[in-house]
């Protein structure tokens, strides 16, 4: 590590520490004045990445490099931290104003080359005669940069052994090692593997909901299908077409000066087996470099990224300037209709109308990127809100934060899309049944108002089948009636006839009786004499018709209830015989006694 104080003229004092060592920490020396630069810069040669890292292709982190500071000032002093590359001009990637406790800050190295850090803290960017802020310094506590070439460990972990148990060697992709065996053991399913600390089950980490791991297990993507269970049914999203890094440009911002700018946005949603595919680059170049083919000096890639553009017409270019890009979202937390998920808060605030009865999709995301303002990284929240008459729909930001962020940490987005509508089911469409006409019924399809859903299954076409109409029923029922009529009638005359036949017989009982000593002959039978209607008792059987069912059937409920009267009036005639309630007379009729008041018989009828 090298020190030195620069003036804040920009020359450079000869011989002057700005940093020196007091017990675990080193602080910033006085320097010169007020306003000098006390600069204290790290070299590293290069890198090399475990065996893991470097199959990843999505992974691109190469190293990390991560301080413990603090800065204890009475005014507004700055501490910066610089980034170079291959002995190129450092570059600030981070500030620092005012007293900060101490805090840790991590920055993530993706390119394999010779790298500079460098720590430059200023007391006051004042010019003033004497020294007033000495006591305001910067201290450094310890800074760690892993997987340096040639470098040296603060302490040993075990590392996986080979079959033999001789020596170390690295373990497949995807596997953590036993701190206890030495062994390397596969992470279980829809878990990713910490790769800078493989050690443990615990380095297999469960990936949030709505995702999966991919082959390796360095990450958890979403694969452009999400399904979730709404009132015991379950909602299926296919996302296939947001897959493509998708461009938004916010609404034009203004400098103090008047330039006008816009906040660009890339967007990789789903999709791609988890690899990153939005870029967002740096075009500004340097104008001293002549005669040499300009390249970017800075571009972010992730799943969501910001740079700043100005239009060409502003600067006078033939291009737009692209200048400041910055990753948004570096890994997938997790897809879900919940509006929290790992302390990330999606306000409903922001985009209040929805449908009704169909939550919108939300991707979260985080960015390892830690600033001054953001301590543990940025975070991105995209609302996937089903609109079926947006395609291929339009994004949109809080109209409170028309930067689409509001404390600078946090971005929302609302994407509405009928990409966002769930696939449609056999529970989207109902159907309407016509009246019978001809004889024909038809049975057509229609879908529920409104319509919230897309692609699925298809309309099922029109049915069409034979039915009877009310006509046909009505003539049914006539018909049934009429012959209900008949037979009721038929019934009654034959009941009749019998009766009057049965009366008759009873009659003609009574006058062939005997009048001697004013009794009757006892009748041998009751029943039907001989000859006399015999036809009327025959049950006709030689058809088994339905008509000839019911008349047998009549005839024998006739015949039973005409004989059980023959018996009692016999029997009733009979006694009165006996009891001598009738004579006979001489013109051969009976006669009935009559009583007077005095209880004798004066005369006959």
């Amino acid at each position: 590590m090298e020190t030195t104080v620069l003036s804040g003229i920009s020359f450079e004092y000869k011989g002057m520490a700005g940093w020196e060592v007091a017990g675990d920490y080193i602080y910033t020396a006085a320097g010169a004045s007020d306003d000098d630069f006390m600069i204290l810069t790290l070299v590293v040669p290069g890198f090399s990445p475990p065996q893991s890292v470097t199959k990843d292709s999505e992974n691109k982190e190469i190293a990390r490099i991560t301080f413990v500071f603090e800065t204890i000032c009475s005014v507004n002093c700055k501490l910066y931290f610089m980034v170079g590359m291959n002995s190129k001009t450092d570059t600030a990637v981070e500030t620092w104003a005012g007293p900060k406790g101490k805090q840790s800050y991590t920055y993530i190295i993706e390119k394999n080359a010779t790298m500079s850090f460098t720590w430059a803290f200023q007391r006051t960017a004042y010019h003033e005669a004497g020294r007033k802020y000495t006591n305001n310094v910067a201290r450094l506590y310890s800074i760690n940069v892993t997987n340096v070439i040639d470098g040296v460990a603060s302490y040993c972990r075990r590392c996986a052994l080979e079959s033999s148990g001789s020596s170390c060697t690295s373990c497949p992709a995807g596997h953590y090692i036993d701190r206890d065996s030495g062994g390397c053991y596969p992470c279980p399913p829809n878990t990713y593997l910490k790769v800078h600390q493989p050690y443990g089950s615990q380095a297999c980490i469960p990936c949030g909901p709505g995702t999966k791991n991919n082959k390796i297990h360095s990450l958890c993507y979403n694969d452009c299908h999400f399904s979730v269970s709404v009132e015991g049914r379950t909602l299926e999203y296919d996302f296939s077409a947001l897959a493509n890094t998708t461009s938004f440009l916010g609404d034009p911002s203004f400098t103090s000066k008047g330039l006008k700018y816009f906040h660009h946005f890339n967007i990789s949603l789903c999709g791609n087996h988890g690899r990153k595919m939005a870029t967002c680059t740096d075009n500004v170049t340097d104008i001293r470099i002549l005669g040499k083919e300009a390249e970017s000096s800075k571009s972010a890639t992730s799943y969501v990224c910001q740079s700043i553009i100005v239009p060409s017409e502003m600067m006078g270019y033939k291009t737009v300037v692209s200048s400041q890009p910055v990753s948004l979202a570096d890994h997938l937390v997790g897809t879900t209709t919940e509006s929290t998920l790992d302390n990330i808060t999606f306000p409903a605030e922001h985009f209040p109308s929805g449908n009704v009865g169909l939550s919108d999709v939300i991707f979260f995301f985080r960015s390892s990127d830690v600033t001054q303002t953001c301590n543990n990284g940025r975070a991105t929240a995209i609302r996937i809100r089903c609109d079926p008459l947006k395609s291929p729909g339009s994004l949109s930001v809080p109209n409170k934060c028309p930067e689409g962020t509001c404390d600078g940490c946090t971005f929302y987005f609302l994407w509405e899309t009928v990409e966002g509508c769930p696939l449609c089911s056999t529970d989207d469409y109902h159907a309407i049944i016509s009246a019978c006409v001809g004889g024909i019924q038809r049975t057509t399809y229609v879908w529920r108002e409104p319509k919230l859903c897309a692609g699925g299954i298809p309309l099922p076409e029109q049915k069409v089948s034979i039915c009877k109409t009310m006509d046909f029923w009505l003539k049914v029922g006539i018909s049934a009636g009429t012959c209900a009529a008949v037979l009721l009638t038929v019934l009654t005359c034959y009941f009749w006839k019998k009766n009057q036949k049965l009366e008759y017989k009873y009659s003609k009982l009574v006058m062939n009786s005997s009048a001697k000593d004013s009794e009757l002959p006892a009748a041998d039978s009751c029943a039907i004499m001989e000859g006399e209607d015999v036809e009327d008792d025959l049950i006709f059987t030689s058809k088994n018709s339905l008509f000839g069912k019911i008349k047998a059937f009549t005839t024998k409920a006739s015949l039973s209830y005409s004989q059980t009267w023959q018996e009692s009036m016999c029997r009733d005639v009979l006694n009165k015989l006996k009891g001598g309630a009738f004579q006979r007379t001489s013109d051969g009729f009976d006669s009935v006694p009559l009583k007077t008041s005095s209880g004798t018989t004066d005369m006959d009828l």
